[in-house]
């Protein structure tokens, strides 16, 4: 794999790439930790391996910098370092390192350390195995677009504001970002289970087809249950269960398949709820032209209290400008450009 060293130090870059070398992986280098960005913002790069003190940008805001950008998947950062105490190594981990290892190294160690990342790499490929199962039940709809990736930032910038306010019983750690990120794309997998001449139909639904369409819940929920049953620890599975069977519910108990109302609907269905239905206000489909974010807006705020969750309600007008960002960003336009 591809790794990128940092240091200002030109005989501890030379000591580095050569042990890096020997165990077969491809080295990249930086002085310091603006060259480094400039590197990890080409996509080459999924490892960091950096010296902790460096002038113009240390190893501490090289961490807080990458965890601050997107990049093409995670960044796995190793902080090369003499600072070896409890208050240092949370210093270090708080500004986004994954592991430590201390000077002067020992180059089977700086193996063990490099695959161990490197397994924590590979867990992405659960990621993109759940996305590829959200896209193949997305597929058979032709009218959703980029429906999956703007829903899932739209619940991932609803979650870091909340993390940002604070509130008693909405999240405090953004770990449950990363988590909403990669489950929320599983919401429709049930319409896997529903007919096209109900799905793909050109119009508005009767009262029976609805009935049908509704189903796309619990199969959802049946699905992902058989995988709970195989694997009872996966929580990400759990979570995206609960999304599933739980993102057409609405506050007020008026929604479906349950009738669930308030707090008893789990967060991460009354977020999806959200994401979702701003996606389907401000794009085009079979039965609508698309909205602007203004008219979408004022249809979510009055619909607070009653679909949705007055306080994301709260969250969503805080943060309506990157939403916009996100809407932009996967519109169907620029993406045939692209």
């Amino acid at each position: 794999m591809n790794i990128l060293i940092v240091d200002d130090n030109e005989v501890a870059l030379e000591t580095l790439d050569l042990a890096l070398r020997r165990e077969g992986h491809e080295v990249l280098s930086a002085a310091n930790g603006r060259e480094a960005l400039d590197v990890l913002r080409t996509g080459q790069v999924r490892m960091v391996i950096t010296d902790w003190e460096m002038p113009e940008m240390d190893g501490l805001e090289l961490c807080r910098a990458i965890r601050a950008e997107e990049h093409h998947g995670y960044v796995y950062i190793i902080i090369v370092t003499c600072h070896d105490t409890t208050e240092e190594t949370i210093e270090g981990i708080s500004a986004g390192a994954d592991d430590f290892i201390a000077k002067p190294f020992h180059p089977g160690e700086l193996g063990a350390r490099v695959r161990a990342g490197q397994r924590v790499l590979a867990l992405e490929t659960r990621d993109l195995a759940i996305f590829s199962m959200a896209k193949l039940a997305e597929s058979r709809d032709p009218e959703t677009g980029a429906h999956l990736e703007r829903v899932r930032s739209y619940c991932r910038l609803l979650v870091e504001r909340l993390v940002e306010q604070k509130k008693p019983g909405y999240p405090r750690d953004v770990d449950y970002a990363r988590m909403i990120y990669l489950t929320s794309p599983l919401h429709d997998i049930g319409k896997l289970g529903v007919p096209d001449c109900v799905l793909l139909k050109p119009g508005r639904l009767s009262d029976r087809e609805f009935e049908i369409m509704k189903t796309h819940t619990t199969v959802g929920a049946e699905t992902l249950d058989g995988a709970l049953r195989e694997f009872p620890d996966a929580s990400f599975l759990r979570m995206a269960r609960d999304i599933a069977v739980t993102h057409h519910e609405r506050f007020d108990g008026s929604g479906y398949p349950a009738g669930l109302a308030g707090e008893d609907i789990p967060l991460c269905g009354r977020i999806a709820a959200l994401a979702d239905v701003y996606d389907a206000l401000t794009t085009k489909r079979v039965y609508k032209n698309a909205f602007s974010h203004e008219v979408s807006k004022s249809i979510i705020v009055e619909e607070s209290e009653s679909h949705f969750d007055p306080e994301l309600v709260a969250a969503f007008l805080e943060i309506e400008d990157r939403f916009i960002e996100i809407a932009e960003r996967f519109s169907e336009a620029v993406l045939v450009a692209v």
